[in-house]
């Protein structure tokens, strides 16, 4: 019994930009009715495989799972395809979409970790029209960024099949009114969301933490370097940071952290331990460059948490 992985695969360009937006960005001329014309230097580029179900089942396979990513893709997805064989990462419920492009996402960073991201939809745009019917053997599934009709008739296809599932937008909470959000409420079982996609939620539905938590197993909200806090069975658990080597990479650490969830989850973690598991996931995540680069085994990730956290993990 594993996870589905409902979400996007695609293809990441990362800038990094060695200044600040702020210093470079003419505000008087983005206020003027004349277009204007920004240019940055971006020294440092990279390519990398990316997209949240992508990410997540990557993570999830590091801590010695069998996930199942189900995404749609294009036709120009055979590296992707190559990489995730070589994985040993099941590939049986991504779906190829003929005349159609694996997604794109372009993003620059400057020197102050603010961001700048585009993203192309490409295939994404065709996964409302990938059911989960047909999916068996699944002990609990997630909702990650993708299309928005997809994330809304996937978590109805997990509610009528009875699956449990984490609601992870991501980005895309953004897209859905209260009225939806309210929706989601009702049929996840877990809700993992960073502050300000908190803000928005809390802002759209008019519903606490608290209030969200009743409704539904556990309410997981991030704070970054300050850790997170689990709202979930009437009680409030703060979750410390893991302590990472480096800082250098925060692009994705939120698929880390859902991957290291779901393997709480699956493996009926106590909610303290689940938040831990987690965390030091973010911090792995955080200390390479790439979405898909970081590598260790299930030993050395023990020897960590015993570390951070001052006692064994027992799974």
């Amino acid at each position: 019994m594993s996870a589905l992985i409902c979400g996007s695969m695609s293809y990441d360009t990362v800038m990094v930009f060695n200044d600040k937006f702020k210093h470079n960005i003419p505000v008087d001329e983005m206020d003027s009715t004349e277009p204007f014309d920004v240019h940055f230097m971006v020294p440092d580029l990279r390519r990398q495989f990316g997209g949240s179900a992508g990410n997540i089942a990557y993570n999830l396979k590091l801590l010695g799972e069998d996930p199942y990513p189900m995404a749609t893709v294009g036709t120009d997805f055979d590296d992707y395809a190559t990489w995730f064989d070589s994985l040993g990462i099941s590939r049986e419920h991504v779906k190829t979409i003929e005349h159609s492009a694996t997604a794109r996402t372009f993003i620059t960073m400057d020197m102050g970790d603010n961001k700048m991201t585009a993203f192309h939809p490409g295939a994404t745009t065709y996964s409302q029209f990938h059911p989960i019917w047909q999916v068996d053997n699944i002990r609990l599934g997630t909702i990650s960024y993708d299309s928005t009709e997809s994330m809304v008739s996937h978590a109805l296809q997990f509610t009528e099949k009875g699956i449990p599932f984490i609601f992870d937008p991501g980005h895309a909470i953004f897209q859905f009114d209260g009225d939806e959000l309210l929706k989601f409420v009702e049929q996840a079982s877990w809700i993992l969301v960073n502050q300000k996609e908190w803000d928005v939620m809390q802002r759209r539905t008019n519903l606490s933490p608290e209030q969200v938590a009743q409704r539904m197993r556990g309410l997981i909200l991030t704070t970054g370097s300050e850790g997170a806090t689990i709202y979930a069975q009437g009680t409030e658990y703060k979750i410390p940071a893991a302590q990472a080597k480096a800082i250098n990479d925060p692009v994705s650490c939120g698929d880390a952290f859902c991957a290291g969830l779901i393997y709480g989850l699956l493996k009926d973690a106590d909610w303290p331990t689940i938040g831990r598991i987690a965390s030091l996931m973010g911090a792995i995540k955080v200390e390479h460059h790439g979405s898909q680069s970081h590598q260790f085994n299930l030993d050395v990730f023990k020897a960590r948490f015993k570390k951070n956290f001052g006692y064994a993990l027992i799974i």
